[in-house]
């Protein structure tokens, strides 16, 4: 990010580490929709320039810095990227996702304001590291943005799930959402619903497990038939527009859990009474702690996360966010930097 408005490949030298540091090589790097905000909309005007983009992040050890003791050289790992203050409770928790200092801080994460992995190297502190030996790099690299935001943001309604019959909905096949759907059944969902707009996303929904995967027009029929006319137990807007939102109370069970995952700018008025259903819960969760992230990544080496990637070289990172923009990538597209 070398401007605003403006990302650019350039050369820099190999960073070295220093003491508690670890330098990776680059294996695989995850693009979202948060790089696309950061560079076409100006979010973290107030981050200092330049830094490298960056934040879904698989690489391989390459040295280890001064008082270093735990992964070993070759090792594959993953990053948790959330930047705290290091001090606060929540960070002492490895919650650093839900910082107290967080309005305050220089930076959302690493490649979020410091230097990430949309590149052939990085330094990071080794207290981020997870290991991730055995992955798919491609796939290890999603489960530290797509899958941990979709876990952490399942993990405020389990105990909605819990009840035979529980119905979930994901509406928002993308990136996030499909990874969502095998969360959700590792979770106990019974039977899950995807809701999409492009038909294109409703067939990753299948491919991802959902039992029912429909356009927003045939959603309410399919919850009320799942669920047995109540609705669902918890519905997960992974797109938060006003059609979505507008969507989730219709489909909500009395009591269900929202969980608002999207940033897509719709509002939800929130009432008493209102919209929604009496007795529901509202949840607007961000990223996740390293203690999900090391779930995640067992989930994924049991086979009950998975992820449909596109990859591309680093030197095709402008056409990769074009195809992000673009609305053109099913699933999650991915750099890899030692693609020819």
């Amino acid at each position: 990010m070398v401007e605003p408005g403006r990302a650019a490949l350039v050369d820099v030298g190999v960073p070295e580490p220093g003491p508690g540091q670890v330098r990776l090589d680059v294996l695989a790097v995850g693009i979202c929709h948060s790089d696309l905000h950061v560079v076409d909309h100006g979010a973290g005007a107030a981050w200092a320039l330049p830094f490298t983009l960056g934040h879904e992040i698989c690489g391989r050890v390459a040295a280890l810095g001064a008082g270093v003791e735990g992964p070993a050289v070759g090792a594959q790992v993953v990053v948790h990227a959330p930047v705290g203050c290091g001090r606060c409770p929540r960070c002492v928790q490895g919650r650093t996702n839900y910082c107290d200092e967080r309005r305050t801080l220089p930076a959302a994460g690493v490649g979020l304001g410091v230097d990430g992995g949309m590149a052939a190297a990085l330094v990071v502190g080794q207290e981020r590291l997870v290991a991730a030996d055995g992955l798919d790099p491609a796939l290890a690299a999603t489960l530290t943005d797509a899958g941990l935001t979709s876990f952490h943001a399942v993990e405020g309604c389990r105990d909605a799930l819990a009840a035979a019959g529980s119905v979930a909905v994901v509406i928002g096949v993308g990136g996030l959402g499909h990874l969502a759907i095998g969360i959700l059944r590792a979770a106990g969902a019974s039977r899950i619903v995807a809701v999409d707009t492009r038909e294109e996303a409703l067939d990753l929904g299948r491919w991802a497990g959902a039992d029912v995967a429909v356009a927003p027009a045939g959603a309410e029929a399919a919850v009320r038939g799942a669920s047995g006319g109540r609705g669902a137990d918890a519905v997960l807007d992974f797109a938060a527009v006003q059609s979505s939102l507008d969507l989730v109370a219709v489909l909500l069970r009395t009591a269900g859990e929202l969980v608002v995952v999207g940033s897509g700018g719709g509002v939800l008025p929130v009432t008493k009474p209102g919209p929604l259903p009496s007795g529901a819960g509202i949840r607007l969760p961000f990223w996740g702690s390293r203690k999900e992230l090391v779930e995640v990544v067992e989930l994924a080496r049991a086979g009950a996360v998975r992820a449909r990637t596109r990859t591309f070289g680093l030197g095709e990172a402008e056409e990769a966010f074009d195809e992000l923009r673009r609305g053109a990538i099913v699933g999650r597209a991915v750099l890899v930097p030692d693609r020819a």
